[in-house]
């Protein structure tokens, strides 16, 4: 879950954020590498870095699956003390094939970080995620605790079938009917007791026109409950959306292609990995008993509930919470 839809995020209530201090966003930054790693299974990954060459490194797992990283991302880390590794997971960005579900899984992800910590001769590294980007990090960090630091984690999401209920069986459309009804108007109503498989079979119909269609409809759902003010989502052009929405679905579909509660049943693997956790406190998208269900007994972790929050990583306080704990994290007052 949760789209690279930052555009907003460097806003806040009072006003537009600059410089690095406080919890605002550091300046624009531009990556001093950039690459394509080619996987060889038909997928070339996309990769750049930013910031300190020798700094302590951090990569950054966006969102999704299938949202992409984009250039406000590098803001949250001060480029003089991180060596900040961001890369468009397969499928989606930069990244080739476009839009390819094949040979896409969470153990392809995992193997997709290996060959990048190894092609940048990296040490253990903070992983930095939101949404589907801190399932992600939980799961690499489980399959790989000695190549992980510590973990940033943002908005909680396990990867549950309680989840995908809340979400697309109709426990986040109490709150929000008139939107609701709209996600699922395109579907006949004796397929809308499953909607995850009524949109996969449209999403990958094989008509181009159709796919684009439902999965601007896919995204419209998500994007409309991701912040706290429901009127801000914005629109995604037609080709973003059919390669977050059909890589979003993919994923759904196979339960992340995790085990049923295995995030929560290994944490065990990862409990000596220092780890905070932001969560917006009316995260519609995903909310926050899953990250408090995380932390609960986890004794190097560090829950901060924020108030008046929602999901996106655009969200001003959540921004503002990631900056002020990157600047714990380098040592930086």
């Amino acid at each position: 879950m949760d789209r690279v839809a930052a555009q907003n995020a460097d806003v806040t209530s009072q006003g537009r954020v600059q410089g690095g201090t406080g919890g605002r966003l550091f300046p624009p930054v531009e990556p001093f590498d950039r690459r394509m790693i080619d996987r060889g299974d038909g997928h070339a990954i996309y990769v750049e870095q930013c910031g300190h060459p020798a700094g302590r490194p951090v990569i950054v797992l966006h969102g999704g699956p299938g949202g992409g990283c984009s250039p406000v991302m590098r803001r949250f880390f001060d480029p003089d003390h991180w060596r900040i590794v961001l890369f468009d997971q397969r499928g989606c960005g930069r990244s080739q094939p476009h839009a390819s579900v094949q040979a896409n899984t969470t153990a392809h992800l995992i193997g997709d970080i290996d060959a990048i910590r190894a092609g940048l001769d990296l040490p253990p590294a903070v992983l930095f995620g939101g949404s589907w980007g801190a399932t992600l990090a939980l799961a690499c960090a489980q399959a790989r605790p000695e190549a992980v630091s510590a973990l940033v984690l943002r908005g909680v999401f396990l990867g549950r079938r309680s989840e995908l209920d809340w979400f697309y069986g109709g426990g986040a459309g109490r709150f929000w009917p008139d939107l609701w009804s709209r996600f699922v108007a395109p579907i006949p109503p004796d397929e809308r007791h499953d909607l995850i498989a009524a949109y996969h079979r449209r999403l990958f119909s094989g008509e181009r026109a159709e796919e684009t269609r439902f999965a601007l409809s896919w995204m419209a759902w998500e994007n409309a409950l991701a912040g706290l003010d429901s009127t801000a989502s914005g629109h995604a052009p037609p080709d973003y959306a059919r390669a977050f929405s059909r890589l979003e679905n993919h994923y759904f579909v196979h339960r992340c292609f995790l085990d049923e509660g295995q995030l929560l049943r290994d944490r065990r693997l990862i409990e000596h990995i220092p780890a905070v956790i932001v969560q917006g406190r009316y995260d519609m998208v995903c909310p926050p008993i899953s990250a408090h269900q995380l932390a609960e007994g986890w004794t190097r972790s560090d829950l901060r509930i924020v108030p008046a929050s929602g999901h996106a990583l655009s969200e001003p306080r959540i921004a503002a919470e990631l900056v002020r704990v990157m600047q714990t994290m380098a040592g930086i007052d």
